[in-house]
């Protein structure tokens, strides 16, 4: 999503705010623009990459506070009057989020002889904001100062917003807020920042404080202080933060996404480091407050996510259910909060979310709390809005994740899903110790495994640029591989263009098989388990339709040979876990179709990391 990025030092803020802007280009952007306070205020702001703000930026520019954006169209075009910052007489703001309100704002402050030069929602609240601080158009004689402007801006407002405001009448003063999208305060030596993502001013602090719904927040150059929207003191503490800023950088890997896809032996190790006990058994989730008795009075989980997420909550769903015998639906968050779902307090509610701020996984899982649930969140960002909106949280530890399509995020929430199916099957009795050892074992030797992938990838690298020239992609699987036939799928069509589907194998004959022609490439997830012979069978009718069958199978299988075209090897592990090493394997076969089409991989047109609107 968009980018916000606010500087308040006693350095020269522009080439400050320039570096950290850099460094949100992950998110996705069309545009990007800055505003240094200097006496005056001077905005810059363009259409396109940052270099091209570069560009118009003058050298003498000086200033030692400011605010910058990279902006991602949700309302107006790209172009460089719809990009951040938005400016009101002597006020300059930029914002993350939607104005729900804005027309009837917009069509009142017009009336009071407001211009509106763009088609955004958030030049409403820079005009809005100016009409609090002046009470008419004219910058003749303010009616409050800065901060109580903001406060009655914000409280007439609705929707979601993360804002950073300045104005030369208080020069001295940078305000921030947020409104269910993400906003971390930076605290450095004797400068401050304000940004969406810590990611952004990583390299300058790693002491930061997660801002709240509803905060508001005050920067000088003497410090930083918080409040409500009433002006309320709100005392905070500070996170430091243990990604190292090298974590942030490629390298020496081409692309983000390759170092990601490496990093998960790495990623998933550390998601279960700590929790297994494979000598007895047992896992250990102490920030999990659902006590056994509580497990064994669930009646049904309900998985709430999106993407990538919402893959990996289908492969929950088979762990809960075969594991721990508790029904289980997986619901799209964006369907979920339309719908009338049967809730009660016996039903467990999970909302998966790599960024924690999922817009539509947010207003789910809080509609839940309406129903008296109990609900886990399952997030990659520590302080991020779903770990405040949920009863429970569940952290992976997969760090930093720059390329916009998810990877060592994705496999660090499926270890968290087994571990918690482990947990709740302990719990109900439904998973003997023994059955549990050796699942524990197995799951510890993953990581090793994934290594092997890694190391062996070469054959993957051939086959993706043997179709690589292809325009249509099929996936299929069968039980705990048919979710991730859609990840694989997903995959592919994020960052290669090329049009993927993935299907359950048993679905072929429901029309799929339509599709199928000579030469059509078709992978089909077939490691060892009980449905082997099914996908056996699925496979043979692919090639009866004179198909291309790329496999992913075990290392140990060697008839599968005799049916496909294509072979790529996972090493043998226990069935309910080969679904993490096949995920690495489709990563890869993703990842070099992308480069041999010459795609953008890090940042594929029109999408972005974290999707904070609806």
């Amino acid at each position: 999503m968009c980018g916000i990025i606010g500087y308040v030092g006693n350095r020269e803020a522009a080439p400050i705010l320039i570096d950290c802007l850099k460094k949100l280009e992950y998110r996705g952007y069309d545009s990007a623009g800055i505003t240094i306070l200097n006496g005056n205020i001077d905005t810059y702001k363009t259409v396109g990459k940052i270099r091209e703000l570069e560009k118009i930026i003058p050298e003498e520019l000086k200033g030692n506070i400011g605010i910058g954006h990279t902006r991602w169209a949700t309302h107006g075009i790209p172009s460089t009057v719809n990009s951040h910052p938005h400016n009101s007489g002597d006020i300059s703001i930029v914002h993350n989020g939607i104005i729900e309100n804005y027309l009837s704002i917009k069509e009142k402050l017009q009336q009071n002889g407001y211009e509106f030069l763009s088609d955004t929602d958030t030049e409403v609240i820079a005009h809005l904001l100016h009409s609090k601080l002046y009470g008419n158009v004219n910058n003749t004689k303010k009616t409050c100062d800065f901060f109580t402007a903001l406060c009655s801006t914000l409280r007439e407002v609705e929707g979601s917003y993360a804002v950073t405001a300045v104005c030369t009448s208080e020069p001295d003063l940078m305000l921030a807020a947020r409104k269910d999208s993400p906003l971390i305060i930076g605290i450095g030596d004797g400068e401050y920042y304000a940004a969406s993502d810590v990611t952004a001013f990583l390299n300058h602090t790693k002491e930061v404080v997660f801002v709240d719904d509803l905060d508001l927040v005050t920067i000088r150059p003497e410090g930083v202080e918080f409040f409500d929207l009433d002006g309320n003191v709100l005392e905070k503490e500070n996170t430091t933060i243990e990604w190292d800023i090298e974590a942030a950088e490629k390298a020496g890997y081409e692309h983000f996404m390759l170092k990601e896809i490496h990093e998960q032996a790495r990623s998933v190790n550390d998601t279960f480091s700590g929790k297994l006990s494979e000598l007895d058994g047992s896992v250990n989730l102490e920030e999990l407050n659902i006590s056994n008795e509580e497990i064994r009075n669930i009646d049904r989980i309900e998985i709430i996510a999106c993407g990538t997420s919402l893959n990996a909550g289908l492969v929950g769903k088979y762990l809960f259910e075969n594991l721990a015998g508790i029904h289980t639906d997986v619901d799209i968050g964006s369907e979920f909060r339309y719908s009338s779902p049967i809730m009660n307090e016996n039903v467990l509610s999970i909302a998966i979310t790599q960024s924690g701020e999922t817009a539509d996984t947010l207003a789910a899982i809080r509609s839940c709390r309406s129903y008296g649930c109990n609900s886990i969140a399952i997030t990659n960002v520590v302080g991020s809005s779903i770990t405040r909106d949920a009863n429970n949280v569940l952290y992976t530890h997969a760090g930093p994740e720059i390329g916009v399509a998810a990877t060592k995020t994705f496999t660090a929430q499926l270890i968290m899903l087994y571990i918690l199916a482990i947990r709740f099957a302990r719990a109900k009795g439904t998973l003997d110790v023994n059955e549990a050892k050796d699942l524990l074992v197995n799951l510890k030797r993953i990581p090793g495994q994934i290594q092997k992938i890694l190391n062996r990838k070469d054959t993957i690298r051939e086959c993706a640029k043997m179709f690589a020239k292809e325009s249509d992609y099929f996936f299929i699987g069968r039980h705990l591989n048919y979710p991730i036939a859609l990840e694989g799928a997903l995959k592919l069509k994020e960052i290669s263009y090329i049009h993927a589907e993935g299907f359950a194998g048993g679905e072929l004959k429901h029309g799929p098989l339509a599709l199928i022609e000579d030469g059509t490439p078709v992978v089909a997830i077939a490691t060892k388990g009980h449905v082997y012979e099914k996908i056996l069978s699925n496979i043979k009718e692919i090639k009866a339709r004179e198909a291309t069958v790329i496999a992913v199978a075990n290392a140990d299988d060697t008839e599968i040979e005799k049916y496909v075209d294509w072979v790529l090897r996972i090493p043998a592990t226990d069935e309910l876990l080969s679904p993490v090493l096949s995920t690495v394997v489709l990563q890869l076969l993703a990842y070099y179709t992308a480069l041999a089409r010459g795609c953008s991989i890090d940042k594929p047109k029109n999408l972005a990391k974290s999707v904070t609107v609806e």
